[in-house]
């Protein structure tokens, strides 16, 4: 019996240590890696199914390594996942490239990394229309971060009735959106304004302008942005400037209202002096959101204007437009043109007092000689 259970007990070792030797060296790629446009105007998906076959998923982890970018992208996007299936924008008027590889680690490894060979994929949008059509000169600002305004050029080559459309996706909505507020020139569409666009932000917001005539299509084009770095601020309110004993200018200014955090834009404010009415130099300061400024006036005797507008900083965007400058220039007056006012007021003061003691040194005189109590001049 006892030799019995030294068998049974033998044959299991050699068995778990004999199983226990043999590791996963290799794995395959995964398969029927697909690209595929759902129509949201340049978000696509990559789709793929796992290798053909897979060692016991308990003693490994498999994930997967996914490699992605447009033509012409001097970098590849690096995803690592456990998911078959990854979404994200892209440039549609380029070929959309993409490659995903098995990692396999574990007890079925002895630790180490497995890592497949690539599988490829590709996708190309067709594009109909010659490439004269597409539109020029695409430009689009988020004023005052509450209305985005989008507008363009027609084509080079654009045959007579031809009409461009202006399509939106971002993240929510559930289809691509035309635009319901379109800028026209010489009746045609040249722009579009949308509003409400607060869920859009810190988001890609896809763009397609097309078009078709009855001649022929025109070539879509394709635009990705984030609507935070488009934000042009409304100018600076509330400017004060005021002039200390010692020359310092004080510069002070109220954010601008409006949709934009008041916390989310920086400053930049000018003063210009002016020599003898010579062109004027301007002096730059900059601000971080700070909302005074004091300029150091120790060696200036000049005619000084003030300004102030402002821009999206860093903590709340990558990039934006400076506002407008502010509508409100104040002078500070020059220190001999101060003395020459003052003389003058004096002068005209005295001359005043004069004038009032003549005529009622006149009026008192006539109303002695002829008794009346009425003065005429």
């Amino acid at each position: 019996m006892d030799i019995q259970w030294i068998c049974v007990v033998t044959i299991i070792l050699t068995w778990f240590c004999t199983g226990s030797s043999i590791h996963q060296t290799s794995v395959d790629p995964p398969h029927n890696l697909q690209i595929i446009d759902p129509g949201l105007l340049g978000y696509l998906y990559i789709e793929w199914h796992p290798p053909s076959s897979l060692p016991v998923l308990d003693q490994c982890t498999i994930r997967y390594k996914l490699k992605y970018r447009s033509t012409g992208d001097a970098d590849w996007k690096v995803v690592f996942t456990k998911k078959l299936k990854y979404g994200d924008g892209f440039d549609l008027s380029k070929t959309t490239e993409a490659k995903v590889q098995t990692l396999l680690e574990g007890r079925c490894t002895n630790a180490s990394e497995i890592q497949s060979d690539w599988a490829h994929a590709t996708f190309q949008v067709p594009s109909p229309g010659e490439l004269e059509s597409q539109i020029r000169d695409f430009h689009c600002v988020y004023y005052n971060w509450e209305q985005l305004t989008c507008t363009w050029q027609v084509g080079q080559r654009v045959p007579p009735g031809a009409c461009y459309e202006f399509y939106y996706w971002y993240e929510g909505l559930e289809c691509a959106v035309q635009c319901e507020d379109y800028i026209q020139t010489h009746g045609r569409n040249a722009g579009c304004h949308l509003r409400n666009l607060r869920q859009a932000e810190y988001l890609d917001f896809n763009v397609c302008v097309n078009g078709s005539s009855e001649a022929t299509r025109l070539r879509p084009s394709y635009f990705t942005f984030r609507l935070q770095n488009l934000v042009k601020p409304s100018p600076p309110e509330k400017l004060s400037v005021s002039i200390a004993a010692d020359k310092e200018v004080h510069v002070a200014w109220s954010p601008p209202g409006g949709g934009v955090p008041p916390n989310c834009l920086d400053y930049e404010v000018q003063l210009a002096e002016d020599d003898g009415y010579a062109d004027a130099t301007w002096v730059f300061a900059s601000t971080q959101m700070e909302t005074a400024f004091t300029f150091s006036q120790s060696n200036r005797s000049h005619v000084s204007c003030v300004r102030v507008r402002g821009k999206t900083n860093m903590f709340c965007a990558d990039k934006g437009f400076w506002s407008e400058w502010t509508q409100e220039c104040f002078y500070v007056s020059r220190k001999d043109e101060k003395q020459l006012f003052l003389l003058i007021t004096v002068v005209l003061s005295s001359l005043s007092v004069f004038i009032i003691l003549i005529l009622a040194a006149r009026c008192k005189k006539k109303s002695k000689k002829g008794g009346s109590g009425q003065c005429d001049e």
